[in-house]
This record gives structure tokens, C-alpha cells and sequence, in this order.
């Protein structure tokens, strides 16, 4: 049994990624603010050192979930609620709108579970490292990111060496080599890679990028694309991002919901990640 599909209300696409007037815009600016300011090329640097050893513990996708029940991401303008109905709500509309490619479902379901940064076993850092838009460090900021104005305090933007259009890039570099700002994105696709998932490049791919709304909604760094891979990472990314944001429904999804669903994602599971437990 798969489980019958959540049912998804949807909401006005107006009422997301409220940054001007949201009920939570005060803990969404003062994460922004930290981030803006301490986003840089030698903190990335520092932070994939720190996590990318993965000596962090094993547990399963399951296990993690179970920790995260409780974290609401304090960079999101949009909802409050705990990070495993935003997962689910993700995955079952990418279900609905997309259900050839099941690679995809379980994308939706785990594309944000690298907020467990935030655990204490990861060392309880702070949410502005960890959540919010990504961007590249290493070239100039674009005016298009989130809450742009905050970056006047970065040190980088004082270097010469990374304050230029392309910085330590080269044009049409390619996304694969950029230094993108640390947090959730870039440790769930590391970690996706180190324990040896099947799941395709373009589902890595949309895990990697999926909160760098710079790039797949506003057309920042166009410049730094260079293949077919680029522009079809745009394209789902931009699909992809359309349940990511606007499947927030008004209905939240009870418990006997979510155990009704299981069924079907432990199935995604077990094909897409050839070991049951992971290395974090």
C-alpha cells in the first residue's frame, strides 16, 4: 500500500515569500542580517571542513526526522510549522504534478533535512547558518538576493579579490564550481553523495540549489552557467520550487496522514539509498 495522496489546498501565490510585512518578519530580518554578514569565503570554507568529515554519527532518514519534528526555520516569512509537514507537503504535490518521477517525490521529502545543522550533535549552529536563500561567495552579491542591503557589513565586500562581477570565477564556470553560502542545501547534497544515493544528478542537483532563488527566479548569475546540465537544473529547479514554496497549505496534515504515507516514501527510500543508515 502507497497510501492515498495528500490533498493540497492551495493558497494565493501572493501570500508567499513575504518579506515586506509577514507576522514573523522581525526573526526573519535578524536571521538575514547574521547571515549577510558572516556569509564569506573563509567561513564556507571553515563550515565544510567542520561537517564534511560526516563523523558526525549514523542514523537513518527516519531517525532524523523524528528529530526534526520541532524545528520551524526562522528565515521562512510564510508559515511556522515543524519541518516535517513542510516536507511531506512538498513531496505529495510533486506526486500529484510530477508522478513519472518518483526520484522527485523523495527529493521533496528530503530537501531540507540538512536544517539538522541545528542539533545540538552538530555542533547547535545557529539558524543563520544554516537556513535562508543561498548565493555564492567569492564574486560580487547580487542587489536581487534577499534582504541584500544587510551584506554592507561582510567583509568580502571590501576585497578586491571577491567584490568583482566574477570574482575567483571564471564566465560560464558552471554551477558544479561555485562556492555557494553554507547551510542545509550544500550538507544534504554532500551527505546524498558520501553514503552513495542512486538518485539522479538532477535530483542532487535540485537539493544543491533549491534555495537559491537568486538564480532560478530572479536570474541572478546567469553569467556563471556553462552546459545543457545548468539550464535543465533551471528548469526543475524552477518546477520544483513552484511545491516547494506554494504546497504551504491551509490544511495541515495530521499524524494519521503522515503514517498513512509512510508506506510509500520508505519505499523511495530503500531504492534511492542503498544503506539503510547513514554517515553524518
Amino acid at each position: 500500500m502507497s497510501g492515498t495522496p495528500l490533498e493540497i489546498h492551495e493558497k494565493s501565490v501572493d501570500d508567499f515569500r513575504n518579506f515586506v510585512d509577514s507576522p514573523y518578519e522581525e526573526v526573519v530580518c535578524k536571521t538575514y542580517r547574521l547571515n549577510h554578514t558572516y556569509q564569506t569565503v573563509d567561513f564556507v570554507a571553515k563550515q565544510k571542513e567542520t561537517h564534511l568529515s560526516f563523523s558526525k554519527g549514523t542514523m537513518t532518514l527516519w531517525d532524523m526526522f523524528k528529530r526534526l519534528e520541532k524545528l520551524v526555520d526562522e528565515s521562512d516569512p510564510d508559515n511556522n510549522l515543524p519541518q516535517i509537514f513542510h516536507a511531506f507537503q512538498t513531496a505529495e504535490t510533486l506526486r500529484r504534478d510530477f508522478p513519472e518521477h518518483d526520484w522527485l517525490h523523495l527529493v521533496g521529502l528530503i530537501h531540507d533535512l540538512g536544517k539538522m545543522l541545528v542539533l545540538p550533535e552538530f555542533g547547535e549552529n545557529p539558524q543563520w547558518a544554516v537556513v535562508g536563500d543561498t548565493f555564492p561567495v567569492g564574486c560580487a552579491f547580487s542587489p536581487k538576493i534577499c534582504k541584500a542591503l544587510f551584506f554592507c557589513d561582510n567583509p568580502d565586500v571590501l576585497n578586491f579579490r571577491f567584490n568583482t562581477l566574477h570574482g575567483i570565477y571564471q564566465p560560464e564556470c558552471g554551477l558544479a564550481n561555485l562556492q555557494m553560502s553554507w547551510g542545509h542545501d550544500e550538507y544534504m547534497y554532500q551527505v546524498l553523495v558520501h553514503n552513495g544515493t542512486t538518485l539522479p544528478q538532477l535530483g542532487l542537483n535540485i537539493i544543491r540549489f533549491h534555495s537559491f532563488y537568486v538564480w532560478h527566479r530572479d536570474g541572478g548569475y546567469s553569467y556563471l552557467m556553462n552546459d545543457d546540465t545548468d539550464h535543465e537544473t533551471l528548469k526543475w529547479c524552477q518546477r520544483f520550487s513552484q511545491a516547494d514554496l506554494y504546497s504551504k497549505a491551509t490544511k495541515v496534515p495530521t499524524q494519521e496522514d503522515l503514517d498513512a504515507l509512510m508506506p510509500y516514501y520508505k519505499g523511495l527510500v530503500a531504492k534511492y539509498l542503498p544503506k539503510e543508515t547513514l554517515n553524518w
